[in-house]
């Protein structure tokens, strides 16, 4: 991470008072050594005071890196929008379970502090690309972090859907749903329907269905170099959603096109920080290590 203009900024959803008094912290912490604290429009509107702000356009070619501060929701939505500038993001947790905010209130600022340093660990992640394809035109392409979900919708009945993949059939099954997942996304939707848990550095796109109406139909780790086409056979009401924040209506023979997108995620954490204590802190496996006593 190179210094650029000294910049890091500040993006947060639900301002709490709790959240607001983290964002006066680390404004203060940064100003302290020398750098600034901007703030992406949609987050200081809706705060009490006036502070510096810049456009997504802008912190994306002129900042650090940007820190993102609330729940998981809140990442999702802000690194899709800035996956294409490759800018890192610290995500610090203010939301429930925090797979990728993962940064504790307390660890917040010493993070900072090791940061300023360049003593960090820097993580790169995936995302997937969707793009809804009706009579031989695309009509709604979107990028997914955690997974890209093909739904029945609020209709009665399952959705039938024909699946390819690299040119190759590979099956057609009646089901709620189909959940096709990086492997970010493997501890979200997809775990909460039977899929497998995925490392971040695997290179893997989990297919999991939902609810099949055929038992063998079960998940599936595909290359991530791979191009799924989804085909909607039969289906009421039938729709696709992407981290469940970027939502479609689909009609009969539409065809989904997923595949890896060209872009990438950065993560910054402590240089201790470890996935697998991710999982067990937040998943409530077993002991605590001897680091964490």
């Amino acid at each position: 991470m190179t210094e650029k203009n000294k910049i890091f900024a500040l993006v947060s959803r639900v301002l709490t008072d709790s959240i607001v008094q983290s964002m006066e912290k680390i404004d203060a912490f940064l100003s302290e050594r020398g750098y600034r604290a901007v703030y992406e429009p949609q987050t200081a509107a809706t705060l009490s005071k006036e502070v510096e702000t810049m456009s997504l356009d802008e912190i994306g070619s002129k900042a650090n890196a940007v820190i993102v501060i609330g729940g998981d929701g809140t990442m999702l939505g802000i690194a899709r929008q800035l996956a294409p500038y490759s800018i890192p993001l610290i995500g610090i947790n203010q939301g429930r379970l925090g797979f990728i905010t993962d940064i504790s209130l307390d660890q917040m600022l010493p993070m900072l502090d090791l940061l300023l340093q360049g003593k960090y660990v820097a993580e790169h992640r995936i995302l997937l690309e969707g793009s809804i394809v009706r009579d031989g035109q695309t009509i709604y392409h979107a990028l997914a972090f955690n997974d890209i979900v093909i739904s029945r919708g609020g209709g009665s009945g399952m959705v039938d859907l024909r699946l390819e993949v690299d040119g190759h059939f590979m099956c057609q099954q009646r089901s709620d749903g189909l959940i096709m997942s990086t492997p970010t996304g493997s501890t979200a939707y997809a775990l909460s329907a039977g899929g497998p848990m995925l490392h971040p550095n695997l290179g893997g796109i989990a297919i999991v269905s939902i609810a099949p109406h055929s038992l063998s139909n079960r998940p599936i780790v595909v290359p991530d170099t791979s191009e799924i086409i989804v085909e909607i056979v039969e289906a009421n009401q039938p729709s696709v959603n992407y981290d469940s924040q970027s939502f479609a209506s689909l009609k009969l023979a539409d065809r989904i096109l997923i595949k890896r997108s060209i872009h990438t995620v950065t993560f910054l954490h402590t240089p201790d920080w470890s996935y697998y204590d991710t999982l067990r802190n937040k998943l409530h496996w077993g002991e605590v290590s001897k680091r964490e006593k």
